[in-house]
């Protein structure tokens, strides 16, 4: 095979956990065990939750269930079972004499500060966070709402709420009032936590003057539970409501039985932006989470219980969690990081993999685009040694990157694990082995028990050609609809094939059986490797009074790999100018935090559309961009619109 930069090594299969998988079956290779599990998922989900150690305090009656259309859109998994995350990842390991006082995980502050905490302590303080909610009159299924920097009471706070059994809605903290309160008032929540605020690049930033905001207007908040991170700053408190951690939940008792939960019954919902209308909340469970995301770190991972772990990551993407359960899974360490990673110095993450003796490092082609530029020599100074694999996902590689990466961080003898799927599935359709040779920028294969395939345009298998990713077969994790939204579910996922999971995103697959994946098919927009859809840019450009209409693409990016261009049509009787130029892309950032701010506005009178009034943002992009190949525009009502956005540049 050409190209081939990585090859196992024989310690690398011997010591494997999938290796163990594969000799306890009597499966002789990679490919052998892609087609077993891909083929029969009936057998490989209970075959991999007995290797992987899974507790239940119930066996399951059922593995799965189409329901009655015999559907895979529905599928329900484990029916009967009684599980709990926490019981697995938390209870087990803190029951247990040798690993009660193991580091469950490590926190670093922005500033330098560590603080590790044992899997006792972690159970103790998870235990009076969920004697808090019982305390508020937060009931089995209640939700609750983070708003948090990663901080250690995030930690508390996450095992709690499943312990529990409430499930929870992660918001990165640094979007605006707009989409925090979209999402709390879509998810019902009646407990939001936050913190009075967070340091960033060595600057404090408020935090909990957002929640207060969104607290009066979604009326489903019940309670607004503050964390002192600051110190001393001063909070707004509605007497009742706004309560301090340090008051409310450490006079809590650190004993609580944790809940014995269906399989089905929801452990979190993640929001995942779309193209079109408001984000998307996919649901998932605790049973299907565990086995997906166990699943994942044990095999693509590797991980153990001497691991050291840590994403690059916040609270606010899939991540976040991922890590949690399937890691602590394993009663290994993972770590906890509040800041940024080229903050005080351009090398901070290279010296916290060498100080805290790191076993695996994850990060996304957007960070490492950006410590690319402050050259090898901020890697070569530290001692990276402890690293055994390198993680990555959030969008697709380019060469130079991913050679840096693997090279200079890497040395050349540690595998990057790129992984690819999505929050509608926290988990993965696409990921290496360590047992299997790589290439650079590749994904390998399926995910194991992902039945996953590549069809071309009339929904037919190809191979050497960029197509179309989908996945055949149902999986344990794959969200149980949208919140509230069931036909918007069917039809971003299964309105093209029927029975068929039709993902968004470009792939091939080479002469050697290697999978690539080429971006998106869909209007997605990818900012450092967080997506977010255009809608909601838009919205927030629509509520300013000059704005009519609004359209929002991506656009290719140095450091975040994508950034978002806005185009508006003004309202009568407002005109064009850099003042309001300036002040509508200061209306993104109100809305939705300075991440999203737009690169450029640009002022129009009209958007290419269909005849049925939707802005085709693809051909916007493409003029954007200069192609000169804008393809079929048949379809498009209005085609002179299409000179006006070139005429706007």
């Amino acid at each position: 095979m050409s190209d081939v930069i990585w090859e196992p090594t024989e310690e690398y299969i011997r010591n494997s956990n999938v290796q163990r998988l594969m000799d306890r079956h009597e499966i002789k290779s990679y490919q052998d065990l892609i087609d077993r599990s891909t083929a029969d998922i009936e057998w490989f989900w209970p075959a991999m939750m007995e290797d992987c150690g899974v507790e239940w305090y119930q066996p399951w009656e059922k593995l799965l269930d189409r329901g009655d259309s015999k559907s895979f859109e529905w599928t329900q998994w484990f029916l009967g079972g009684k599980i709990n995350i926490a019981h697995n990842c938390l209870d087990r390991h803190a029951a247990n004499a040798e690993t009660k006082d193991k580091s469950a995980f490590i926190w670093e502050g922005e500033g330098g500060e560590v603080e590790e905490w044992s899997y006792g302590r972690l159970q103790s303080e998870a235990n009076r966070f969920a004697n808090f909610l019982r305390s508020v009159g937060m009931k089995r299924g209640d939700v609750v709402g983070f708003y948090m920097p990663m901080i250690p009471e995030l930690m508390a706070a996450f095992w709690g709420c499943l312990k529990a059994g409430c499930p929870f809605v992660p918001v990165f903290s640094g979007f605006g009032p707009e989409a925090l309160a979209v999402r709390m008032e879509d998810a019902e929540a009646k407990l939001l936590l936050t913190a009075d605020g967070s340091f960033r690049r060595g600057k404090r930033f408020p935090i909990q003057p957002t929640c207060v905001e969104v607290a009066d207007r979604v009326d489903s908040i019940e309670h607004v539970l503050v964390v002192e991170r600051l110190g001393d700053q001063e909070i707004t408190q509605k007497p009742g409501r706004d309560l301090w951690w340090h008051q409310a939940v450490t006079e809590q008792s650190d004993l609580f039985e944790t809940e014995q939960l269906d399989a089905e019954d929801v452990a979190m919902i993640l929001y995942s932006s779309g193209t079109t209308g408001k984000p998307k909340g996919t649901i998932h469970t605790h049973g299907g989470s565990t086995a997906q995301i166990v699943k994942e770190l044990t095999y693509a991972f590797d991980v153990k219980p001497d691991s050291r772990f840590f994403w690059v990551t916040d609270i606010g993407w899939m991540m976040g969690p991922w890590q949690f359960i399937g890691v602590q899974h394993h009663g290994a360490t993972h770590v906890l990081f509040e800041g940024a990673p080229n903050y005080p110095e351009p090398d901070r993450v290279w010296e916290m993999v060498a100080r805290h003796r790191l076993t695996h490092l994850g990060i996304s082609p957007t960070l490492i685009r950006l410590l690319m530029r402050s050259g090898t020599e901020c890697v070569e100074k530290h001692d990276l040694s402890s690293l055994r694999f390198m993680g990555s996902t959030g969008e697709t590689w380019d060469p130079d990157s991913y050679q840096w990466l693997f090279e200079n961080v890497g040395q050349s003898r540690c595998p990057i694990i790129n992984i690819s799927g999505g929050t509608e599935m926290v988990g993965c359709l696409l990921s290496p082995l360590p047992i299997t040779a790589l290439k650079p920028c590749t994904l390998r294969g399926p995910g194991l028990g992902m039945d996953i395939d590549v069809f071309d345009d009339d929904g037919k298998p190809v191979r050497g050609q960029v197509g179309h990713l989908v996945c055949k077969k149902p999986c344990p994790s794959f969200t149980r609809g949208f919140l509230k939204d069931s036909e918007r579910y069917l039809d971003t996922y299964f309105s093209r094939w029927p029975e068929v999971w039709y993902h968004g995103d470009f792939a091939r697959i080479d002469e050697d059986g290697f999978w690539f994946l080429h971006g998106r098919s869909d209007d997605t927009i990818k900012i450092a490797g967080k997506r977010t859809g255009p809608a909601e840019i838009e919205s927030a450009l629509i509520e300013h009074p000059a704005v009519s209409e609004a359209a929002t693409i991506g656009v290719p990016h140095e450091i975040k790999g994508e950034t978002p261009v806005c185009f508006v049509i003004l309202s009568p009787g407002h005109e064009a100018s850099e003042d309001l130029r300036k002040e509508l892309m200061d209306q993104v950032v109100k809305f939705h935090g300075k991440t999203l701010r737009p690169q450029e506005l640009k002022f129009v009178t009209a958007f290419p559309k269909t005849r049925s009034a939707k802005i085709v943002r693809k051909i916007i992009r493409k003029k954007y961009l200069g192609d000169e190949d804008l393809g079929d525009i048949s379809s498009i009502e209005n085609p002179e619109a299409i000179d006006e956005i070139g005429r706007a540049l």
